[in-house]
């Protein structure tokens, strides 16, 4: 089958160059001709958010080139099984709603690595850290390289290595040309337009392949299934029920990105109803992300390589000129996200363990250069990073983001779920579990992705089930070592206040998407 390169016109790169220039002539306006306030703010948006910008900005969060190019893929090879990673995801942020949300908010505390000092103490946020550094560099950074790599070289035709390369050159120039406060200011704006797109690529897909009922007569029962049998490679279902819950309650609540718009609620009830409509929106993810790559299965039924299932349905449906535009708008909602991982790594590491713990005295000037070193140091890093991933064997995109955060997760969910809900976790178990705890869950993801590929040896389990015996196992050493550990007064400051109940009307909301949940479970199944 002919490369996605060869059905680009003239026509789709001139766009991508407009559009990228006249990012780069806003990026100059805001930076240098527009007046700002000197307390200007666009990240933190005090405690006033409502709970529709709460919803739209979590599952706002969620969304990104990445998603799009990865669920395609999933889409194409296996159906809507991938659904469950959108539509299971509902159990954890009910959790963050009626459990974690309560007790952040109580806390009165604006970070989650702050809560955590509060519960263990200074020791437990510096270690929390170095975790936030590596998940950093992995799960945002060097992911998004290798999902960015993927894209450039398909339209360019290029080797893996050069579009990584090429992508963190662009970066780089974008930030020294301001073009990246242009994309901060059309966050919103890409956000909408890339789920636009989606949502043309699934009408218009449907439409060609004669409609919906015609996409689901075309292809294999069990791609409309979301609970697939044991024996199934792919996805099993208790790989699902045990392994998900893991990556959910990391994800949904103790993610910084992600609970960062709760934390920024009017009041809890806001916060609450937030979360809820941020569950109503990820129905919407199976229609908009995973059914383009099931009618391109229909449509196109012989891709050599599934990844290229979201940019083969662009470049065959939509006209060229409006190819060059949404390839402009992937390239720029990448090159956001590199430099948001870039600027969170070198913040991370600059203000929470440089200056914290080496150069309290440190001067402006050094820190701005320890932040640039660290920064550059952080792209290289990534790059190497995102070529590694390139060599797992017998993954496609999907599953490669799914197993890496499987084996980031489990040290962070059990420490909160722990230092949430149980007062007798200790501070030294919980310094345990994220150092030692995050060795043991990375050693051995290593292990299961490089070392003794899945390919090669056959004694795994599948990666969800392998994160789920790390969180048990992690789960045992963190109540063993904290019924051990009996110096613990005086290390829990959190204070609570008094946890106010969910209304009336959180409760209903909340009732009727477990019942709209649960029918689309029993629909979606038995096929």
């Amino acid at each position: 089958m002919e490369s996605i390169y060869s059905f680009l016109k003239p026509i789709d790169f001139v766009v991508v160059v407009i559009y990228l220039i006249v990012l780069i002539g806003i990026g100059y306006w805001v930076s240098f001709v527009k007046k700002r306030d000197e307390d200007e703010n666009l990240f933190l948006a005090g405690k006033t958010l409502g709970w529709s910008s709460i919803g739209l900005t979590m599952w706002g969060t969620n969304v990104g080139p990445s998603m799009l190019i990865a669920s395609a893929s999933i889409g194409y090879t296996t159906g809507i099984v991938a659904g469950n990673f959108g539509w299971y995801a509902f159990v954890f942020i009910l959790l963050l709603s009626l459990v974690f949300a309560p007790r952040y908010l109580g806390a009165n505390v604006q970070t989650l690595p702050e809560f955590m000092g509060k519960r263990f103490g200074q020791s437990t946020r510096s270690i929390l850290a170095w975790y936030t550094l590596a998940t950093i560099l992995i799960s945002w950074l060097a992911l998004t390289l290798f999902a960015g790599g993927i894209l450039v070289g398909q339209i360019l035709d290029l080797p893996l290595w050069i579009s990584v390369i090429i992508l963190v050159v662009i970066a780089g120039f974008f930030t020294i040309a301001g073009g990246l406060k242009a994309i901060a200011y059309t966050n919103v704006f890409q956000m909408i337009l890339l789920i636009g797109v989606s949502l043309v690529l699934t009408v218009v897909g449907l439409v060609k392949a004669g409609g919906p009922m015609a996409v689901f007569e075309n292809t294999p029962g069990n791609y409309w299934n979301l609970l697939l049998p044991m024996d199934n490679e792919s996805y099993p279902w208790l790989a699902i029920v045990l392994g998900y819950p893991v990556m959910g309650v990391w994800f949904w609540c103790t993610d910084q990105s992600m609970v960062q718009s709760v934390l920024g609620a009017k009041n809890l009830k806001q916060g609450q109803l937030g979360a809820n409509f941020t569950g109503w929106l990820k129905i919407l993810d199976v229609a908009l992300f995973i059914i383009p790559g099931i009618t391109c299965f229909v449509l196109f039924p012989n891709l050599a390589d599934p990844d290229e299932a979201y940019m083969t349905m662009v470049t065959r449906l939509l006209p060229s000129g409006m190819i060059g535009m949404v390839m402009a708008v992937l390239i720029a909602a990448l090159v956001s996200t590199i430099d948001s991982a870039l600027n969170s790594l070198s913040t991370v590491f600059t203000m929470d363990i440089y200056v914290k713990k080496f150069r309290p005295d440190a001067s402006q000037k050094e820190i701005v250069n320890i932040g640039r070193i660290v920064t550059v140091l952080g792209a290289a890093i990534a790059v190497v990073l995102a070529v590694g991933i390139d060599s797992i064997k017998g993954l496609n995109l999907f599953d490669v983001f799914q197993a890496i955060l499987g084996f980031i997760a489990p040290p962070m969910s059990v420490v909160f779920l722990f230092g949430v809900l149980w007062k007798k976790t200790s501070r030294k178990a919980a310094n345990f579990i994220l150092s030692v705890g995050t060795i043991i869950s990375l050693g051995t993801g290593v292990m299961y992705l490089w070392i003794f590929p899945n390919e090669d040896y056959d004694f795994w389990p599948h990666f969800l089930l392998l994160s789920f015996i790390i969180f048990v196992a992690l789960s045992i050493l963190i109540t063993v070592i904290s019924l051990a550990d009996h110096k613990t007064e005086g290390q829990n400051t959190l204070d609570f206040g008094t946890l106010s109940k969910a209304s009336p009307k959180v409760i209903a909301l909340w009732a009727a998407l477990v019942v709209v949940m649960v029918s689309l479970y029993i629909l979606f199944n038995g096929h």
